[in-house]
């Protein structure tokens, strides 16, 4: 029998379930290869409660009931679009599992869009998957091997240019912390810089639910200036030997003295200090500045293929790459931060 036959006769022995998955979900989460911080159950609560969408725990099941794969889907339903997304407003999710198991998973995720409306499905997943979906290839990652030591980092890692760099700020009295005491003030940079590039920002009360949820595993870092100010700051994510910077911002004004290079230094060190060995940089458009940025501290890029599936052709999620959308990122710059602060949040929920 060929791989292609023992695969079809796999899935034909197959069903898919959804449903309350409870503390099972997280333990084939834990345990399989493919499965990123962003499979955990705990999602749900921080997509329902906090955000007001749909949570589907989609499970591929055998004829004995053991599970095979999974895939958590989240239904983004707003006057802006109608979307199933794994997962959406972070960087990861898709199917995981046998490979028999996540092709069903996707099937049965494109049976759920085609019968329910939705314009768009899409699987934000690191690997590609079988199934009737293509890649998007629309965001890439950069991934930096961390050394078993600080002094390694400074003495192989770093060139000579950004060791000047990260020393700057310290020359300018600006400090590194972190901690879940620094939440408000990761917020203060995020939600201002947000406005900057002219994007609503998530509620605060988002990052207070996905601290208390994960606890330990999620970690806020701020640079703060000699006065106090918050200049520059990030919302870290842990899982297995890897530390994600999954949203990271500074203030423009202070660009010059290089916060963002202390800030993400120190995240360095700090992981090595954890043991961990993958410094995730996070998601960014390729060939952009961010990507830029990402790119001089040494690490590959790792593609994003996010398989997807639309009901017409050029169909995606709200993005600034169209006329509308240039055209209200430039009005949303425009507006007073305070303002920006209290719409933001309410916009945000409609853009995953």
């Amino acid at each position: 029998m060929s791989a292609e036959a023992a695969s079809l006769h796999r899935a034909e022995s197959l069903r898919v379930i959804d449903g309350e998955a409870g503390a099972r979900w997280d333990a084939f989460v834990s345990a399989d290869p493919q499965s990123t911080f962003c499979h955990l159950a705990g999602w749900k609560e921080i997509m329902t409660d906090t955000l007001g969408h749909e949570f589907h725990f989609l499970r591929a099941l055998d004829n004995e009931g053991e599970w095979r794969g999974v895939l958590p889907l989240v239904r983004v339903r707003t006057v802006l679009g109608h979307y199933l997304i794994s997962l959406p407003f972070v960087n990861d999710g898709g199917p995981i599992g046998e490979p028999a198991a996540q092709g069903l998973l996707v099937q049965h995720a494109v049976s759920m869009a085609e019968k329910s409306g939705a314009g768009l499905l899409e699987l934000r997943s690191r690997h590609d998957v079988s199934g009737p979906v293509a890649p998007s290839n629309r965001r890439i990652s950069v991934h930096l091997a961390l050394p078993s030591s600080v002094e390694l980092l400074w003495k192989n890692t770093l060139r000579t240019k950004q060791r000047t760099k990260i020393r700057r700020p310290a020359k300018e009295g600006m400090t590194f912390e972190s901690g879940p005491e620094h939440l408000d003030a990761f917020y203060a940079v995020f939600a201002r810089n947000m406005r900057d590039l002219g994007t609503p920002v998530l509620p605060v009360e988002f990052f207070r639910r996905i601290s208390s949820v994960f606890g330990a595993q999620v970690m806020f870092a701020v640079v703060y200036t000699s006065a106090g100010q918050p200049v520059a700051s990030a919302c870290c994510t842990r899982w297995r030997d890897e530390i994600e910077v999954t949203w990271g911002s500074s203030l423009r004004e202070f660009n010059h003295l290089s916060p963002n290079m202390m800030l993400y230094c120190r995240l360095m060190e700090e992981a090595i200090g954890m043991g961990l060995s993958t410094f995730n940089f996070g998601r960014c458009t390729p060939g952009g500045g961010t990507h830029d940025f990402k790119q001089q501290w040494g690490g590959r890029d790792i593609p994003l293929p996010w398989p997807s599936w639309s009901r017409h052709a050029g169909a995606g999620v709200p993005s600034a790459d169209k006329p509308l959308f240039r055209f209200a990122t430039a009005a949303w710059q425009k507006l007073p931060v305070p303002v920006a602060n209290r719409v933001g949040p309410i916009l945000a929920r409609m853009l995953p």
